[in-house]
């Protein structure tokens, strides 16, 4: 079946663009368009589309309350993926507290706007590598006493594989960047959950977290399903955040 897209943005041009491009590829359908968030909650609702690729900035209400209010519904299965022209962490963060499940730059190519639409569409979560860095910055940041700005931490890029070199798994953080008190909830994961978290923190995949664990996909699925039910996230990027605010991984400067 088709992954049923709604493209929202006040520009009529933006959207023709994107409509032109998740059109040409077989198995994506537009199946209708939003100039406000108004509309895109009317949208979802009248058309239930699978994936809603969600401008921020708009007249009326913004992208960001809008995504808000779709993910907050019980009856509405639509994923989000937030489009902005904006690099900034504010929008990042306000995005990923709504509840979207995917942020991309607008000045990504149409091969990562596809592939962006495909991983939200099948239940997974979207950074590119360069956000996904400065997650596990300001995270690991927001959770060392004193830091300024709450980004205090200094992390490694991601490498290709979208994995964060030089964290540790399994570690403490260290005496300059110490995590919040770890949650009662942490405490309920199994040895094997707690290690699946672990390497999600590493931003690898459910194949590669497999292929370390000696088991099949299917079981990482059923891990990573009870890691995020247990610690009440939404999502693998949800995952990344929390990993590094309470000290499952460290980060090295």
């Amino acid at each position: 079946m088709s992954i049923r897209v709604l493209v929202v943005d006040d520009q009529s041009l933006v959207r023709a663009g994107f409509r032109t491009i998740l059109d040409s590829e077989d198995g994506i359908e537009v199946v209708g368009e939003a100039a406000d968030g108004q509309a895109a909650i009317d949208q979802v609702a009248a058309l239930a589309p699978d994936v809603v690729c969600m401008d921020v900035q708009m007249p009326g209400m913004d992208g960001l309350e809008a995504t808000r209010r779709i993910t907050g519904d019980a009856a509405t299965q639509a994923a989000v993926l937030v489009l902005t022209t904006f690099n900034r962490e504010d929008y990042l963060f306000a995005a990923l507290d709504a509840g979207a499940s995917g942020f991309l730059l607008k000045n990504s190519s149409p091969e990562q706007l596809i592939e962006a639409v495909q991983v939200v569409a099948r239940g997974d979560a979207l950074l590119s590598p360069d956000v996904t860095r400065r997650v596990i910055e300001a995270a690991a940041g927001r959770s060392g006493p004193g830091a300024p700005g709450g980004h205090g931490a200094s992390v490694a890029a991601p490498g290709p594989d979208g994995a964060a070199p030089g964290a540790e798994p399994g570690t403490a953080a260290s005496p300059g960047t110490a995590a919040s008190p770890a949650p009662a909830e942490l405490a309920t994961l199994t040895e094997r959950e707690r290690e699946v978290l672990e390497l999600l923190a590493l931003g690898i995949s459910n194949a590669e977290i497999a292929e370390r664990l000696w088991v099949g996909e299917a079981t990482v699925k059923t891990h990573v399903s009870k890691v995020l039910m247990k610690l009440g996230l939404r999502d693998r990027v949800h995952a990344v955040v929390y990993a590094y605010e309470h000290g499952v991984v460290r980060p090295r400067g």
